[in-house]
Formats: C-alpha cells, structure tokens, sequence
C-alpha cells in the first residue's frame, strides 16, 4: 500500500500532545520523532509507538565528531526504530563508524545521511555556507560519500530524488521531506513537489506534516493524500 510509504511527523512539545496526534490518526503506520519531541518526551514517546505496531522515523539528524556519531547511533538504535538520521556533513570516519557499529550491533535499524535541508536553496549554499558546488551536485556528492561509507539512504528533497535514484541504485532508500500537495502551503520548505511527483520520481517514503497534522480534519487531509499517491 502506498499510505504505507507516507511518514508524519510527530512535531509537537508534548508527550500528551503526541499521543493525542497518534490517537486522532490511527491509519498512519509510521511516524516521524525529531528533536522537539524526543527532547521533550525523552524514549517513552518511542515505547509508545512500538507497544501501537506503528513504524518510527527517529529523526535526531546526529553531527558531532567520528566517536560521539558512532557511539550516540549505536545507543539510539537499540530503541529497535526503523530509521536514524545522521548528517552527511559530520564526515566520511563519522559514517563509516556509525554504519560498522550498527553491523556489529545487529540492528535492524536503517542509518539515512542527510544531504541539504530542504529549507536550504542554491543562494543559501553559495553565500551562506560557502559551498562553489551546484545543489545538484552538491546533494549527490554527499548521498555517493554515504553511500561508499555503508549507510543505507539519505534524505533528499523530492528535486533530487530523480538523480540520486538513477546514480545510487534502486536498493539504496531515499526519504523525501518537502512534500506538499497543491492545495497545502509550503510553509519553510522551499525545495518541494507533490506527492504523487516524488513518488513517480523515485522516492520510497514521504515525509508529509503540516499539510496533516495542521489541518482542520488531519483524517479528511490524510486520506486525501492516500487518494493522490494511489
């Protein structure tokens, strides 16, 4: 089922708040927990969700030096989630450690690298972070170096799934932030396609919050999108 392949994000303060969300959307099977709630709620949110069979995206986007990235993945997985991000940017040791300690771990976890923000453009690249790199490029270069290193995927904008399906294979998992159907405000994405675009273009999960969570029916908003990615 494709509504299999959506994951909604559990970006609120609270626990209760959290549970709520989960109680309001019981079709969803995989959720998102990013830095907010996790750092809010602490793993008790992550118990909740394995105790409901629901899939989870732990999304803590680790950057630090080759140990601590290592050291803090290893730990992370052992919450028997299904995704874990680390930034690309912390390096080729800081992903290879990372994906040997999960080797040697046995987890089942799947390690995703982060490539560029989808609230990052090609201006901000440039000027900002100083990067002579197309975006493109950019991206792809950091997808192949995690890719050479042993992580599993990356997190990609729906713009350059396309690519990165094409030159890292079709068993390398691709998750796509910045979806938005046309009826939903992009809000801070900028690098955005609809749903059934990032599908078609190679995409295997979608990462789709406020057009959801911060409807006035996030069921009725739900089930439209299942509709759209039929």
């Amino acid at each position: 089922m494709n509504s299999d392949r959506i994951i909604v994000p559990l970006d609120v303060p609270t626990l209760t708040a959290a549970i709520a969300l989960v109680d309001r959307l019981p079709e969803v099977t995989f959720w998102k927990v990013g830095l907010e709630l996790f750092v809010s709620a602490g793993p008790e949110i992550l118990h909740i969700l394995k105790e409901r069979d629901k899939r989870i995206f732990l999304d803590l986007k680790f950057h630090d030096i080759p140990n601590t990235v290592m050291s803090a993945c290893r730990s992370a997985s052992q919450y028997g989630v299904d995704l874990l991000t680390l930034h690309a940017t912390a390096g080729r040791s800081a992903l290879k450690l990372a994906a040997d300690a999960l080797i040697q771990s046995q987890s089942s976890t799947k390690l995703l690298a982060i490539t560029l923000l989808t609230s990052l453009i090609s201006r901000d690249l440039a000027f900002d972070l100083k990067v002579p790199l197309e975006l493109p490029e950019y991206v792809l270069e950091m997808a192949l170096m995690a890719k050479e290193s042993g992580i599993h995927g990356a997190v990609c904008s729906p713009q350059e799934v396309s690519q990165l399906r094409e030159v890292c294979g079709s068993d390398y998992l691709l998750v796509c932030p910045g979806v938005r159907p046309l009826w939903a405000s992009s809000g801070d994405q900028r690098r955005v396609m609809t749903p059934s675009e990032a599908i078609a273009a190679g995409a295997d999960y979608l990462v789709i919050g406020r057009p959801i969570t911060a409807a006035p029916s996030p069921a009725e908003a739900w089930e439209k999108i299942c509709q759209e990615i039929a």
